[in-house]
């Protein structure tokens, strides 16, 4: 590798050695993609120039496209695939100076689906919570959509019921709607579970198949069902998966966590600034979290916004969205931490009137609502704007 440097600028030179045209193709992507990912990222200029990659830039930004174009060609010459997630993350990794960790996340296989496709983890929070989930047998998975923490804890559920370490798989999840009532559904209890418990069922779909899936639920070896049905029984045997556990209540998780019988994994999953309680409950997850944290047997891992393999405007969005702080502000409102710099969600209850109010984002460019509730009892209490990720609030006027 050669350097230039000019009085701003830093050229370095790759020389490319790889072997094939499919080789090339992934380096650079459809209509070059990759290399055009490389050069947003990293503010730099990439050419090609016979065999040799150029790469023109600041030098620290020389420097990080350098580091990541040398381990995307290790990655093609052992025949990994290389796609624009993975780039990112690659990125994301140098900038951290740990690149050469994405070689632990490509190693292991963490289960294949049934159409013999191989799931690996993608990110390394990703790869600690497999891991916390092999090594213990309660885990605690907390973080935004999007970070497979669901489809991940299914993925081993059906390794290991094929290993036959288990002999039968428990979902469930609290039935709490997401700031909608949808009111009586018709059906039994399957039936009436069935659109809580659909995301559940898709990743079964996976990694079973569907004809795989109804034979095993018709024998009791996949069950599914509220988290209400829990109580009063001992699952042993089982690993049992907990989704949207910040919809628990104190109650609810107590009374789950004690479910667990000889031989079996529990998982329990969610996302404490996603909670859809009603005002007055404490969310069980963030109190079970908070107190089981310092023990060594229970395996506890935190997802951001780094381990979201999703879109990247999704990335982007949970990192505007993930609130900071929370400020008290003299008059009858409160207002919630800022998205990024565009503005903040202001909500108010006027407690003179007994009514409750809600106020437009004053400069969000969503241009959500923050909405409020008035209960026939004149108990006064208010949402946060649905788009806010942050726990549902009661703001009391101060001018009342």
């Amino acid at each position: 590798m050669e350097r230039r440097t000019s009085f701003l600028t830093e050229t370095r030179k790759i020389p490319l050695t790889l072997d094939s045209m499919d080789a090339y193709m992934s380096l650079f992507g459809l209509n070059d993609q990759n290399v055009a990912l490389v050069e947003q990222e990293c503010g730099v200029a990439v050419s090609l120039r016979g065999s040799e990659l150029f790469l023109t830039g600041e030098a620290e930004d020389a420097a990080l496209a350098e580091s990541v174009i040398l381990k995307l060609l290790e990655m093609i010459r052992r025949g990994d695939l290389v796609d624009r997630t993975r780039i990112r993350y690659a990125i994301a990794l140098a900038r951290e100076g740990d690149v050469d960790r994405i070689d632990e996340i490509l190693r292991s296989v963490v289960a294949i689906t049934h159409r013999g496709k191989q799931i690996r983890c993608k990110t390394l929070g990703q790869q600690e919570y497999v891991q916390a989930i092999r090594d213990h047998d309660l885990t605690f998975a907390v973080g935004p959509a999007g970070t497979g923490k669901t489809y991940l804890a299914m993925a081993l559920a059906v390794v290991a019921l094929k290993n036959k370490e288990i002999e039968r798989i428990v979902l469930t999840r609290p039935a709490v709607e997401a700031g909608e009532k949808l009111a009586f559904l018709p059906g039994d209890l399957t039936q009436k579970v069935d659109p809580y418990l659909r995301p559940l069922y898709d990743a079964l779909y996976d990694f079973m198949g569907v004809d795989s899936y109804q034979k095993l639920l018709e024998r009791g070896v996949v069950e599914v069902a509220p988290l209400a049905y829990m109580r009063g029984r001992t699952l042993s045997d089982s690993f049992i998966i907990l989704d949207e556990a910040q919809n628990t209540t104190s109650e609810q998780m107590k009374m789950f966590l004690t479910r667990l019988g000889f031989h079996s994994k529990v998982v329990v999953t969610g996302d404490i600034t996603q909670t859809d309680l009603p005002y007055g409950k404490k969310s069980g997850l963030a109190e079970a979290i908070e107190i089981l944290k310092d023990i060594p047997e229970i395996g506890m891992v935190h997802l951001t916004h780094k381990d979201v393999v999703a879109t990247s405007w999704c990335r982007r969005l949970l990192r505007r969205m993930t609130p900071t702080t929370i400020g008290k502000r003299k008059g009858s409102a409160r207002k919630s931490a800022p998205f990024g710099a565009e503005g903040v969600i202001t909500t108010c209850v006027n407690a003179k009137t007994s009514r409750t109010t809600a106020r437009f984002c004053a400069a969000s460019p969503l241009g959500c609502t923050a909405r409020a509730r008035n209960a026939r009892s004149f108990t006064l209490s208010a949402r946060w704007c649905c788009w806010s990720c942050l726990p549902r609030r009661a703001h009391r006027s101060a001018t009342a």
